[in-house]
Parts: C-alpha cells; sequence; structure tokens
C-alpha cells in the first residue's frame, strides 16, 4: 500500500512464503496464545447467526487453516474461500483440514498490495484472525476495511479479530491499534455498526455490520 505520510512500516520478523518459518509459525502458534480456541468459539457463534447459516464466507490471512477447520466442520454448508499471500501456509492448511480442504477454495494474494481484490466474489461474512497487523503499520487499515466492505453483500459482516495496544496487550503503537483506533478505523471505513465480541490476552475481537441498500 502506498506510504501517506513519513511513518515507516513496521518490517515483518517472519517470512511467511519461507516453508519452514510458516513450519515454525504454526507448530507454536497455539501453544502461545491457547485462547485462541475462544475467538474460534466466537467466530463460528457469530457466522451461525447469520441467514443462510455461514453463507458466502471469505477468511483473510487464512494461515494453516485453524480458524477454516472449526468453521467447516461446525457450518456444513459454509461456502468457504480462504486467502492467503503463502503458498506455504496453504500447503500446512490443507494438510491441517485433511478431507475437509475439499470444501474450502484457496486464492493466493497480498491484501497489502492494490488490486488484491481482483476476482474475488461477494460474502455474507468477510472474517480475519491475527492478520490485520500484517498491513505493517496502522494507518493502512482504514484503506484496508474500505476495500473489505466493498466485498461484502448487503448487510454483510466483518468479523476481525487482532492484537490490541495497550495495557494488557502490545507495545508497539505504529503496528498495533489501541481498542479504540480499531472501532473508528472500521467505522471511518463505512461499516457504521461496529461491536466488541470478545477480548481475551492480547487479542481483541470486533464485529461491524454493512449497510442493507
Amino acid at each position: 500500500m502506498q506510504q501517506s505520510d513519513g511513518l515507516a512500516d513496521v518490517p515483518s520478523p517472519i517470512d511467511f512464503r519461507n516453508p519452514t518459518d510458516a513450519e515454525q509459525w504454526a507448530a507454536t502458534a497455539m501453544a502461545k496464545r491457547p485462547w485462541r480456541e475462544a475467538f474460534f468459539r466466537a467466530f463460528v457463534a457469530e457466522l451461525e447467526c447469520l441467514r443462510p447459516a455461514g453463507g458466502v464466507i471469505l477468511e483473510l490471512g487464512s494461515g494453516p487453516g485453524f480458524l477454516a477447520r472449526r468453521i467447516l466442520e461446525s457450518l456444513p454448508e459454509v461456502d468457504y474461500t480462504a486467502l492467503d499471500f503463502s503458498s506455504a501456509m496453504h500447503a500446512l492448511a490443507r494438510q491441517h483440514l485433511g478431507s475437509l480442504a475439499t470444501r474450502a477454495r484457496f486464492v493466493v494474494a497480498d491484501f497489502t498490495s492494490s488490486g488484491w481484490t481482483v476476482g474475488l466474489s461477494k460474502y455474507h461474512a468477510v472474517g480475519t484472525l491475527q492478520a490485520v497487523h500484517e498491513l505493517r503499520h496502522k494507518r493502512h487499515a482504514v484503506g484496508f476495511y474500505q476495500a473489505v466492505r466493498r466485498l461484502l453483500l448487503p448487510g454483510g459482516v466483518l468479523l476481525v479479530c487482532d492484537h490490541v495496544c495497550g495495557e494488557g496487550g502490545m507495545t508497539n503503537a505504529s503496528l498495533y491499534m489501541s481498542t479504540h483506533e480499531h472501532q473508528d478505523a472500521l467505522r471511518n471505513a463505512g461499516l457504521p455498526s461496529v461491536r466488541e465480541v470478545h477480548r481475551e490476552g492480547s487479542l481483541a475481537m470486533y464485529r461491524a455490520q454493512a449497510g442493507r441498500s
């Protein structure tokens, strides 16, 4: 994404396109933050409330398929697309999902690049877990959410969970948003109906809904 001021993006310490780095991240992610399971349940609960239940879903930054597995197991009728910029992560996801992988569509695209939405459909819900900070600077968040909003069907829902900056959370205020900054970014992107769904550890999850017209 184009920089709009003099602040530099924050480099990533991990190359998720590298199979070794991807495997190492996947091997430790759940042990480092076991409360991720509570967020998996929260995602499923929100998607179960949609009509049709689950509907057509896009996951952004889908990684090794941890969230995808919970959703596909819980919502047998869901039409599911997993988007990640890393083919190595998609390979891990296919392994993790096993036979469930036949119910998912895997798309390689980088949501930090212009034109990343080309070829995508319209969705009842878009979800993302622990991936928004991979924009590598919080100033990109509004533009990212604007792009996501255009992918939502009328009344569609964005479910976003990421680290928060502040007490009990992360310390890098360039990379991570406070809970107020996160909700403001969603509203400023044209998603006025925003509420916090769950907060635990350094993570918080928000539900934002698109207008129906």
